[in-house]
């Protein structure tokens, strides 16, 4: 989609739908007002006589508004004024787009970067407007024999201020080119997210790591390792989940180098890769394990911050690295009680084959030694445990480095997509004890979001790692289910961010 940033006089704006955000109290914004003044207070009259509700959310179409170039006007609410924020800011952009889809137009201009958000520039403002939209026109609709109509949405304008100065308008422009490519990695996400399991499979994930390849122009080198591979390594956990299944496990490993410094220690996120979970041989109960084709969306969430990344080309250095495996029973599969020695050494007594998320990661994060990495972000639907804590909003936070920690809620913070951060300590450690190998995969029920990431933490020793829970945010259910892309903005943000401190670094 395209992004314009246009510095124009909006009464002046030549567009099929011109979209104008308005407070509850009528206290209009700049772009409003002169809107409002060219067609004759037209705006002010709807809200006086109570046409228009501008409580937040709501959206108003208006076919024809004298006065002005655009042939549509779209009112969208956004409540008090006293209450404006970055969560209502949001809500107004998620009311707006989805109406705007619906109509019989392919291009908009929306006038949402004169609302004031505390602490938020344009740039932020943009960025969101346009993720917004990428988010709005989505569509998953590859199985239908007659998918409904797609949006014909293409080109949304930006409109900020005609008293931007230069350096304002290449702001806004870069909060755009931002935003767009989120919102593509985010959106892709989803797409590998809502894939069937038997269509994305272990094998079908290294497709397209090697496809992403294939079309970064040498940017992303990629290595598959295969089941020999991982034999020959000593990967045994990742094996042992797989071995249940007809399709073979693939470890994925895409290596992005935009530092100016090849050697430059890469930042490395690790994706948890179940393309379908059973739960093995500890069987799943039937209800909504149709679900469970979204135990992939870790990796999912690494593939569209990886493309995302090829869109933006920081000078940064990245490694993803995807754990993919099928979590089936048969007469091979791992049984509770069987012990395996992981990559690192240690053995581990498997007490329950559903608990298979942290066996393909333990080995992932053994392997991603090997880089000598800045940091480690594994993200991984891993605990029902974590539901129950958080819900559906906030993604669990582990860290066994507090300023990694800090670092990844900032991200998340300012790409509107958090995280909370989560105890971790020895305390909890005992309970994966086990009487005949070096630890068990679970602890018991009570802290299991805790345990388990305990559990991880016993293989990230070597450097500075967190462990991103994500069995709340990664997809909806009921009549919205579907992926929903994240942690893409947040982890995009990190790397952004990393990009940033390696910038004032070399200055100074």
């Amino acid at each position: 989609m395209e992004f314009p940033v246009l510095t124009v006089n909006p009464a002046k704006v030549e567009t099929a739908c011109l979209v104008v955000p308005v407070f509850k109290d009528g206290d209009l914004l700049p772009a409003a007002a002169k809107l409002d003044d060219a067609s004759e207070r037209l705006i002010r009259q709807l809200i006086e006589r109570g046409d228009f509700d501008a409580g937040l959310g709501n959206v108003q179409l208006i076919p024809f508004a004298p006065g002005l170039a655009a042939e549509r006007l779209m009112l969208v609410g956004l409540g008090e004024r006293a209450k404006s924020n970055e969560g209502n800011f949001r809500k107004a952009l998620d009311a707006t787009f989805p109406a705007l889809a619906k109509l019989p137009i392919d291009e908009a201009v929306v006038a949402f970067s004169d609302v004031p958000v505390p602490e938020r520039e344009s740039d932020w403002k943009t960025r969101a407007t346009a993720e917004a939209a990428l988010r709005a026109i989505y569509r998953f609709d590859t199985f239908k024999s007659e998918p409904a109509p797609a949006p014909r949405l293409e080109r949304v304008g930006l409109l900020i201020s005609e008293a931007a100065d230069s350096a304002a308008s290449a702001a806004s422009e870069l909060g755009a080119r931002v935003g767009n490519a989120i919102g593509g990695g985010v959106n892709y996400a989803r797409t590998l997210g809502n894939l069937p399991g038997n269509v994305c499979t272990p094998r079908y994930l290294a497709e397209q790591a090697e496809r992403l390849g294939k079309e970064s122009n040498s940017a992303l080198s990629v290595e598959i390792l295969d089941e020999e591979a991982l034999e020959a390594l000593g990967a045994n956990t990742l094996l042992s989940v797989g071995q249940g299944s007809a399709e073979p496990s693939r470890l994925i490993v895409m290596r992005y180098q935009g530092a100016e410094n090849d050697a430059e220690a890469p930042h490395v996120l690790v994706g948890k890769g179940i393309t379908f979970d059973t739960g093995g041989i500890s069987l799943k109960p039937g209800a909504d394990m149709d679900e469970m084709k979204y135990d992939m969306c870790g990796a999912a969430s690494v593939f569209g911050t990886m493309q995302t990344l090829l869109a933006l080309k920081p000078k940064i250095n990245v490694v993803g690295v995807v754990a993919a495996a099928e979590n089936m029973p048969d007469g091979r599969a791992t049984k509770p009680g069987d012990i395996i020695k992981t990559l690192n050494g240690l053995s581990v007594e498997v007490l329950n084959t559903d608990a298979e998320g942290r066996l393909v990661l333990c080995d992932a994060l053994a392997y991603s030694e090997r880089f000598e990495p800045a940091s480690v972000v594994d993200i991984a639907t891993l605990t029902g445990a974590c539901v129950i804590a958080l819900g559906a909003h906030a993604t669990g936070l582990f860290s066994n480095d507090d300023d990694l920690a800090l670092d990844l809620l900032d991200a998340g913070e300012t790409a509107w997509d958090r995280a909370w951060h989560m105890p971790l300590w020895d305390d909890y450690q005992s309970q994966l004890d086990s009487n005949f190998a070096d630890l068990a995969n679970i602890g018991g029920r009570p802290a299991g979001a805790i345990t388990a990431a305990c559990y991880l933490s016993r293989f990230t020793t070597k450097y500075p790692w967190a462990h991103l829970d994500i069995a709340g945010t990664a997809w909806n259910s009921g009549k919205q289910k579907g992926a929903t892309g994240r942690p893409v903005g947040l982890l995009t943000q990190y790397l952004l961010d990393r990009e940033s401190d390696a910038e004032v670094s070399d200055e100074t």
